[in-house]
């Protein structure tokens, strides 16, 4: 086996204040650190933490396919593990929630026989849970990727909760400044009222990014969501319908002998 490995981690949604401890001693036990969680702060904070930190956000370029450019992260960090370097790649918010490269690289590291290993972090899933006070166990909660929903047509139950992420990038694969794209947003809204009344109000979520400063809640009703303040990172929650009433045959037979 190589003796290099690869240790993905993520940064959490809210700037440094949601990192793990974790994930924070990787990071500063890491021979190499690769990271995409940019800004000049988050730059300076992981520098400081381990002086090898290297920024890959330079490879997302305006009109390149995505796939590309997480192709390249993910041989940059594997060509030092496989030289035997311990690597630590940093990912924004928790690496295994829609980061493909993070995916990628555990993938290939384990095909290679390199140790890959990925931590926890915080989500906007999580975030928002906590922000709408939303427990998903109550009701349930169904979570999908906006474009694999439109495109599988995915099946969902509306009495249930329904998270949406990446709503302003819906059909888009190429890095773009042009977000959100309408049109997704409206192919999105004729799906919904398929299930929901079209006055059915939702909430268009765009968790916080620094400590101190409130989440952006732009409640919208499902006809309207064209129309809303979405940004990049927005995700879409729509509130269950109302509750069908239990099954009495169902309850007993959990509970009786």
């Amino acid at each position: 086996m190589p003796s290099g490995a690869l240790t993905v981690v993520g940064t959490g949604i809210r700037l440094i204040t949601q990192i793990t401890l974790e994930a924070r001693a990787a990071i500063q036990d890491a021979e190499k650190v690769f990271y995409t969680a940019d800004g000049p702060v988050q730059r300076r904070w992981l520098e400081q933490l381990n002086p090898t930190a290297e920024s890959l956000e330079h490879l997302y370029q305006l009109g390149r396919d995505r796939l590309s450019t997480y192709d390249e992260m993910v041989e940059r960090a594997l060509s030092e593990a496989r030289s035997g370097v311990r690597v630590c790649l940093v990912m924004y918010g928790h690496p295994g929630v829609l980061v493909t490269p993070a995916h990628e690289a555990i993938r290939r590291a384990r095909a290679e026989g390199i140790r890959a290993t990925m931590l926890p972090g915080v989500s906007a899933e999580d975030c928002l849970f906590a922000d709408l006070g939303l427990d998903p166990g109550a009701r349930g909660c169904q979570t999908f990727e906006a474009t694999d929903f439109l495109v599988q047509r995915r099946r969902f139950d509306p009495r249930s909760a329904l998270v949406l992420y990446q709503i302003a990038a819906i059909g888009i694969r190429a890095h773009t400044l042009a977000l959100p794209n309408i049109h997704g947003l409206r192919a999105l809204t004729a799906a919904l009222v398929a299930h929901y009344p079209s006055e059915h109000e939702a909430i268009v979520y765009t968790a916080a990014e620094y400590p101190g400063c409130p989440p952006l809640l732009t409640p919208t009703t499902l006809d309207a969501l064209p129309e809303a303040t979405v940004l990049p990172t927005s995700t879409l929650y729509v509130p269950p319908l109302d509750e069908a009433p239990a099954d009495p045959d169902a309850y007993l037979a959990l509970v009786s002998p």
